[in-house]
């Protein structure tokens, strides 16, 4: 037998599975032991099986029992707390430099303002023609709001911005650059370290949105020497649908940056209820209104889960559930006429793998009936969106082996 052909075989996923030293994690997710394929964990993540307890827990003595007291015991600082366990195990980021609060829209909108605001004189904001939608909208509004120019990357939508790109657009007049560490449609993964430096050499602010990374690849943005970096919590963080968002401010910027939305929790002292608005030092400052406490219970479980297992084991079995996929694919999928739109090298990819085929609407739109969850994306993509921690092998052979099925009898 064959390399290609022992691959597609379940006694090789189920060896994979054997040797994975991250396996026993799997069933720690709700739904876990059931036989739907889950493609989607890129978009939205399964529950901990432990969160039903917490949520519970919270309903009945924290909330139930201890009533608005709460806010005196946790929950007032909850967002900064919160924020510094992302920042610890997911961000390479010291403490007082992330908070959580708001939507990934709404944070980006605060924080490209803010930063445009710190860099006067500058006209240009700079992002890519594919960055996920809302970044892009966002930036168009504040464009028109503020008479400012986009100056636009074009990419490939295979690939992704690389380090050439932005030096052709970066210069005197850039205020801001707003790009994805890994984009949303292909899963390529952006030289971080090397664009922001080449973005801080122009005297610009670099944003970095890692929504499609954080919780799967590792990232030191402290070490890389970020500006700022803005997150959601429900796709690889598992913190449910809706839960907020996170944002990162380098501490050398803290001072200097204001945001648009002046809200009471973002208030020097939000209890005075004084006339005028003062912010508060920090990342304090960030906030507008009352915190999510709900929304940010789910994702302490996961980061706890992260935590115990290390990012740099989840970022290899990320790699490797993504490998396997590939490999899948060109052994199952080519002679269908599948294009893989995804970086082959694993150095240049994300958590998640982009297969072309002009039929995917269709393929799958006939999965989600078979219980086989990936999504999809223009031009003719199946995303494989693949959780590191709630993933199997044997779920990705299951779920290729399907795509397979749907592509013949389209």
């Amino acid at each position: 037998m064959s390399m290609q052909s022992e691959i597609t075989t379940s006694s090789y996923a189920e060896a994979q599975d054997a040797a994975d030293p991250l396996a026993p994690l799997r069933d720690e997710f709700v739904g876990a032991e059931s036989d739907l394929v889950y493609f989607d964990g890129n978009s939205l993540g399964r529950p901990l099986r432990v969160t039903g307890d917490r949520l519970r827990d919270f309903v009945a003595q924290a909330w139930g029992g201890r009533l608005i007291r709460g806010w005196d015991e946790g929950w007032y600082d909850l967002p900064l707390t919160v924020g510094d366990e992302i920042g610890r195990i997911c961000l390479g980021a010291a403490p007082g430099q992330t908070t959580v609060g708001d939507s990934t829209t709404v944070l980006l909108y605060k924080m490209v303002r803010a930063a445009v605001q710190a860099r006067p004189g500058r006209g240009e904001i700079v992002i890519d023609s594919d960055n996920f939608p809302t970044d892009r909208y966002i930036v168009q509004g504040i464009a028109d709001e503020l008479g400012l120019t986009v100056r636009w990357i074009e990419v490939e939508r295979h690939g992704g911005v690389s380090i050439a790109d932005v030096e052709a657009v970066v210069g005197p007049q850039t205020a801001v650059v707003l790009l994805s560490q890994v984009a949303y449609r292909s899963g390529y993964l952006a030289d971080t370290p090397a664009i922001t430096e080449v973005v801080q050499d122009a005297g610009a602010v670099v944003i970095w949105d890692v929504c499609h990374s954080v919780g799967s690849v590792p990232i030191q943005l402290d070490e890389w020497g970020v500006d700022i970096a803005i997150g959601c919590t429900y796709k690889y963080l598992n913190g449910g649908p809706g839960a907020p968002a996170f944002a990162y401010v380098a501490e050398r910027h803290q001072a200097a940056m204001s945001q648009p939305i002046q809200g009471w929790m973002g208030h020097a002292d939000p209890f005075l209820m004084g006339p005028s608005y003062e912010p508060s030092g920090g990342m304090r400052r960030f906030l507008s209104g009352t915190p999510a406490v709900i929304g940010m219970l789910a994702m302490q479980d996961m980061l706890e889960l992260i935590d115990r297992a290390g990012m740099e084991a989840v970022r290899a079995k990320s790699i490797a559930l993504t490998a396997y996929s590939v490999d899948l694919a060109d052994a199952m999928l080519a002679e269908h006429g599948v294009v893989l739109a995804t970086p082959r090298d694993p150095e240049q990819r994300g958590g998640h793998v982009t297969l072309n085929h002009p039929k995917m609407r269709e393929v799958v739109a006939s999965l989600w009936l078979r219980d086989v969850i990936p999504d999809y994306r223009d031009p003719g993509g199946l995303r494989v969106g693949l959780s590191p921690l709630s993933t199997s092998y044997a779920e990705v052979l299951a779920g290729m082996t399907a795509i397979r099925d749907a592509l013949s009898s389209a």
